[in-house]
């Protein structure tokens, strides 16, 4: 077996393990000169090992954890290289299942040497596991190896647990390499299609994400396609370790459908964009085509016919589809033909994540005709909110008329033009929503925030002679021990998990915890009274928690203050001080260690306090105020242009 100095760890690895920011890891490799050297991996992305790392965090009383699904993690890292990880992993989530269901067959071969072990090891897994045929290759030592610690990480802590772990680590490893469908989008696709209690299918499902949603939604049966033969193997491990009936086709839907002729309750898909390989020749007569034949350059509109094909009658499809598939000129006659069918029931613009930002794909949600006539289409526009895309989805199925918000019940005859345009912000841009009832509430909302504005202007006085006061640093009040300043994990996932998440995106937006995550090794649970402050880019903002609860999330500074000695609202008045200044002269990101911060007792520093929280909702006020007049004058404007408002007391 080899040595434990095998497994290897990066920066992140380490800050994780001693749950630390990877500043301070940097920190540590320029400060001590016996930190360990490199084993491997880049100058920019240095790899260390792990059985090194260990003795020196111990060694200089830094505390650390590391868990059994870390072991396994830090052990694949050491064998493969990066490209290589997910065929490992694919094998590990292979065992995994196999010692779900035969636990007495592992039992059988554990004890033997590891030649013996390499020998049996495929064949154990092959009879136990016969989904995965074809698609284990022999392990070589150190898989064996790492084997072995999956089967005592499993022992501990469980397969899902510990398989979970290992993608999640692999994905921060790989996160521009694979665009995994986020967990929410996920869960909305789901929500959309119906998939509780029946047969789910994802044609293209990647590595299992959209298929383990449904799961968790209740589906009863999940079916899914992969051309990926690495993607597949991971794909089979996780949703056997979850699923009861589960069964995954390999190889490429379009060009080799593997479920011919079978007919689902819910279908969900996030396509390959701009797959310009794909064999449209060879299929021109296919039955799949029932809308159009898809143009080269429109391959997702191939995806979506074949997820319609594969849809009972009156069951539903849930497919992210490019912006551009809304309007491009080659797919309007498979568009127009979608409307007349009746297919054609939603077209979604979600908001950006990862490189996409600020806008994402579209979200185009068809059904398959049932003999009852839809007259309308729901185009919505979610870029600015994605918390109500399922609720104007139940509206507009109950009453079109209701739907609301940033969103439109078109007819179909409206959109049969000569461009067959479904843009969400194309029709939307021109939604009447400036009825007399409607312009009068909003010059109502704007009487009421005008007159609010001046009562929430703090009194502040300029003294006849101001002496100077007794000043600290943030830095002091540190090494005093009235403020601890923490960092939560810089690759910590954000859109899955059982507990909320505080993003940076909800800083500067003054909004509640909308990311999701789970609190492991270096999270941090927040409390009230805590300051939460994003330090950098164009935007800084600082925030004073009011509840409990959730999970600091990365690219945020978290200041916690011992309220006997330093108010909260005080510290953070001048943190925002010390923000403003930097961005005022543009010398990046401020160093809040040395920011100034005034000398006083605690109950001035809770007066102060108080004046902080009053500007800040002075601030507030002012800017809801230029909302509400930056949307009347929108209103009228647009209201008068349509003829839907009149000027007082004209005759025209």
């Amino acid at each position: 077996m080899p040595s434990e100095g095998a497994a290897t760890v990066a920066s992140g690895d380490i800050a994780r393990l001693a749950g630390v920011g990877r500043a301070a890891v940097s920190n540590w490799r320029r400060r001590f000169a016996d930190f360990p050297q490199p084993v491997g991996g880049s100058s920019a992305s240095p790899l260390y090992a792990l059985f090194d790392v260990e003795n020196w965090l111990r060694r200089h009383g830094k505390p650390y954890v590391v868990t059994a699904p870390d072991r396994v993690w830090q052990s694949l890292r050491g064998a493969a290289a990066d490209r290589e990880l997910s065929d490992r992993i694919g094998h590990v989530g292979g065992f995994l299942v196999a010692l779900k269901r035969e636990p007495q067959g592992w039992k059988a071969v554990a004890d033997q040497p590891d030649s013996v072990l390499i020998a049996r090891l495929v064949g154990v897994v092959r009879a136990c596991v016969p989904e995965l045929d074809g698609l284990l290759d022999a392990p070589d030592l150190d898989n064996v190896t790492i084997v072995r610690l999956a089967a005592e990480a499993a022992e501990r802590e469980g397969g899902v647990a510990v398989l979970q772990f290992l993608w999640e680590r692999y994905l921060e490893v790989h996160s521009r390499r694979h665009a995994v469908t986020p967990a929410w989008v996920a869960d909305l696709m789901i929500a959309l299609a119906g998939a509780a209690g029946g047969r789910l299918l994802d044609p293209a499902c990647g590595f299992g994400t959209l298929l383990l949603a449904g799961q968790r939604a209740g589906a009863t049966s999940l079916c899914g396609q992969e051309a990926n033969r690495t993607a597949a193997r991971l794909a089979v491990s996780r949703l056997l370790l979850q699923a009861d009936d589960a069964t995954l086709v390999t190889g490429d839907s379009l060009c080799h459908d593997g479920f011919t002729g079978e007919l689902f309750d819910a279908v969900v898909c996030n396509p390959p964009f701009g797959q310009r390989s794909w064999e449209g020749d060879d299929l021109t007569n296919d039955a799949r085509w029932e809308h159009g034949m898809p143009p080269r350059g429109e391959p997702e509109l191939a995806w979506l016919q074949h997820c319609l094909a594969h849809i009972r009658p009156g069951g539903h499809v849930a497919i992210l589809m490019p912006a551009g598939a809304a309007s491009r000129r080659a797919g309007r006659r498979i568009r127009a033909n979608l409307l007349r069918s009746g297919a054609l029931r939603a077209v979604i613009r979600l908001p950006g994540w990862g490189t996409t930002a600020p806008s994402g794909p579209d979200l185009w949600v068809l059904r398959r005709p049932d003999g009852v006539d839809h007259a309308q289409v729901l185009l919505l526009d979610a870029t600015i909110d994605r918390d109500g895309i399922e609720d104007r989805w139940r509206s507009f199925l109950g009453d079109p008329t209701r739907v609301g918000g940033a969103g439109r019940a078109m007819r179909i005859i409206d959109l049969l033009d000569e461009d067959v345009d479904l843009t969400p912000a194309r029709h939307l841009a021109t939604q009447a929503i400036t009825d007399a009832e409607t312009f009068r509430l909003a010059r109502a909302r704007l009487h009421h925030a005008v007159r609010a504005v001046a009562d929430t202007l703090p009194g502040l006085t300029v003294p006849d002679a101001a002496e100077p006061q007794p000043r600290t640093t943030i830095g002091e009040l540190t090494k005093a021990g009235a403020v601890a300043i923490r960092q939560a994990p810089m690759a910590m996932p954000t859109d899955g998990g059982d507990q909320p998440v505080l993003t940076a995106k909800d800083v500067r937006l003054g909004r509640p915890a909308s990311g999701a995550g789970r609190d492991g090794p270096g999270g941090i649970v927040l409390r009230r009274g805590d300051i939460v402050v994003l330090p950098s880019g164009r935007h800084p903002a600082v925030r004073v928690l009011s509840e409990d609860g959730s999970l600091l999330g990365p690219q945020l500074l978290l200041f916690r203050v011992d309220p006997n000695r330093l108010d909260p609202d005080f510290l953070a008045g001048f943190l925002r001080v010390a923000q403003t200044a930097r961005a005022s002269t543009g010398s990046g990101r401020a160093d809040l260690h040395r920011a100034s911060v005034l000398r006083l007792p605690i109950e001035a520093q809770r007066e102060y306090g108080k004046a902080f929280r009053t500007l800040s909702a002075f601030q507030q006020s002012v800017r809801d105020a230029a909302e509400l007049a930056e949307s009347l004058v929108a209103l009228g404007f647009t209201g008068l242009a349509d003829g839907r408002l009149r000027l007082t007391g004209s005759s025209a």
